[in-house]
């Protein structure tokens, strides 16, 4: 499979526009906890959906329909994440995004590429935790990194766009490697501005986090699997 399919599905990852709110320690914690319980609840219900469609053929027209779904509902979301109908858009967010990786991971492991899922999953979340543990435990501020995730947001998708009509390895690598560093700048984003009240809604911040921990793993399995020659 095109390594561009791993660029083109990347979710994009909710930001602020910078935080500074005064909020109480407990407050944050709480935020905290929720975010972090809502985000493995996510997580799960995600690996779910991605196995059950594990088995399935590569559809292009059921993969991006459901990826380009997701990323409506992101949007979306932000209406409603005050009430009950923002837990279910978030797991139905989280569902959809879980139905278009299932089959490309389906395929890695029949094909005998299975290391390299293994290494991107422990990769990830070695990533993941070792980002959101110096956030917290610095509790530096990262609310400069607002200015940051717009524009390379915007560079990100514009340069996916121009992968359609560009036929080069280099640039789809060149384009992992641009959302490896955005999803990381998001995860500090995200996790510094729950704990200094830029962030006080657990389901935007859960959302938030699930989506740069997706853009995470697609971005470093393509990695991987070209530098590991399993492409």
């Amino acid at each position: 499979m095109d390594n561009r399919n791993y660029n083109n599905q990347s979710a994009v990852a909710d930001f602020r526009q910078g935080y500074g709110v005064a909020v109480d320690s407990s407050t944050a914690a709480n935020v905290l906890k929720n975010t972090y319980w809502l985000l493995g609840m996510t997580l799960a219900f995600s690996a779910f959906t991605a196995f059950l469609s594990s088995s399935m053929q590569f559809n292009p027209i059921m993969h991006y329909g459901a990826f380009f779904g997701a990323l409506a509902i992101s949007f979306l979301i932000h209406k409603v994440a005050n009430s009950v109908w923002g837990l279910v858009l978030a797991f139905t967010f989280t569902g959809l995004l879980g139905l278009t990786i299932g089959p490309i991971v389906g395929q890695l492991i029949a094909g005998g590429a299975a290391q390299a899922v293994t290494s991107a999953l422990g990769l990830t979340a070695f990533v993941f935790f070792g980002l959101s543990a110096y956030a917290l435990i610095s509790k530096k501020d990262f609310s400069f990194l607002a200015g940051f995730l717009v524009a390379g947001f915007w560079v990100i998708v514009g340069c996916i766009i121009m992968s359609f009509f560009i036929q080069s390895s280099a640039f789809s690598l060149a384009i992992s490697g641009a959302i490896v560093l955005f999803a990381s700048a998001g995860i500090l984003y995200q996790t510094s501005a729950i704990v200094h009240g830029g962030e006080t809604n657990y389901i935007l911040a859960a959302v938030s986090l699930y989506a740069s921990i997706y853009n995470l793993f697609i971005s470093l399995l393509n990695l991987i699997l070209a530098f590991g020659g399993d492409d």
